[in-house]
């Protein structure tokens, strides 16, 4: 009889939690779909599109309108089914078994797991208790346990913080280590911020980024790999062949056409991700909801409480949803009426729990 390895045989497919709130404010998408303009140019090149052909295995077009929008060279990027199929190719091909990879947490969930869904040893390093990161204390670490591997968002996903570029690279050129840094949200905080141009003098970074948050396009599952060549071409060869099917190939393509719409839509999501903290940072002044609100370089922001639990489920019964972490809350910004909203039934229960 067969029987499953025990990394195997423990596991469960993840269940989404029911969400029919009329509020949604938990998942970091953007709140922002695309202009019908962009629709009908997306629907006519999909209309184009020879069905019967296999994709293009290395999705050149795509990877170039990311290149151009972000000034790097396009034969040191790869496309991949989202962010989460990039991070699996790199735990299953970077690493072996018993080979150690970095986490700093908290941070986002799918770097342990598939670490550990691929065998490797995990060495946590743990946050400061304001969120900040003591690069000092993830240098030693990988040092002392002979790490092979560091992975970590920037700015993270949960905390809402950025660590400083200087520090990200003191950490790059400090450790013998492949550096994983996923810039999902980077285009919320500072371009200047990011490790895109190290990586063709840095041949241990690679730079992960997505179209799935300040680009809008999380339907359709893209994200990125930045590298220099020998790592670009190791990626390319590992990778499963067709990767990107052709419709998503398309449609990102579409997207990189328009970078005027693409930097202008990324403000008005940060405006209003600083207008949602100033909300609720008045509104905190008021009622003492929170023990802080943190400062965020995202697309969401981060108040801290110890009423996390209750909050979140007086919130669900007014039709709103957020992430719930049980020591704080994260808030992805939406639009303005819902952040009003949102900050209208923050303010009452407040009342609720104290009286």
């Amino acid at each position: 009889m067969y029987k499953l390895k025990d990394r195997l045989a423990k596991l469960n497919p993840p269940v989404p939690a029911p969400n029919h709130c009329r509020i949604r404010l938990d998942a970091n998408e953007s709140y922002k779909n695309l202009p019908d303009y962009m629709i009908e140019d997306i629907q006519r090149m999909v209309g184009e599109i020879e069905f019967n052909r296999y994709p293009d295995p290395f999705s050149s077009e795509l990877c170039k309108g990311f290149a151009e929008y972000y000034g790097v060279d396009p034969e040191c990027v790869v496309a991949g089914n989202g962010s989460d199929e990039l991070i699996s190719i790199i735990n299953a091909n970077f690493l072996d078994p018993g080979e150690k990879m970095l986490v700093i947490t908290p941070d986002f969930a799918m770097y342990q797991f598939y670490g550990e869904l691929n065998e490797k040893d995990i060495i946590a390093v743990p946050k400061n208790d304001d969120f900040t990161v003591d690069m000092s204390r993830v240098i030693d670490a990988a040092r002392e346990n002979g790490v092979d591997m560091i992975c970590f968002s920037n700015p993270c996903n949960p905390t809402s913080l950025g660590i400083e570029k200087s520090e990200v690279l003191r950490l790059v050129e400090s450790v013998d280590a492949l550096v994983i840094v996923d810039e999902a949200y980077m285009d919320f905080w500072s371009e200047d911020q990011s490790m895109m141009d190290q990586v063709q003098t840095h041949n241990n970074l690679i730079v992960l980024r997505t179209c799935s948050k300040a680009l809008g396009l999380a339907a359709v599952r893209i994200g990125f790999a930045v590298a220099d060549r020998d790592l670009t071409r190791v990626l390319k060869s590992v990778k499963p062949a067709f990767n990107m099917n052709t419709v998503a190939q398309t449609i990102g393509t579409a997207l990189f056409h328009y970078p005027n719409h693409l930097r202008i839509n990324t403000e008005e999501i940060i405006q209003e991700r600083d207008e949602l903290k100033r909300m609720l940072m008045e509104l905190n002044e008021k009622a003492g909801l929170f023990e802080e609100v943190l400062d965020s370089k995202n697309n969401f922001v981060v108040a801290r409480t110890l009423k996390a639990d209750v909050i979140c489920e007086k919130l669900r019964e007014r039709s709103i949803s957020v992430s719930n972490h049980h020591t704080f809350i994260r808030i992805t910004v939406g639009r303005d009426w819902e952040n009003r909203e949102l900050v209208e039934a923050l303010a009452e229960i407040a009342g609720e729990i104290k009286a």
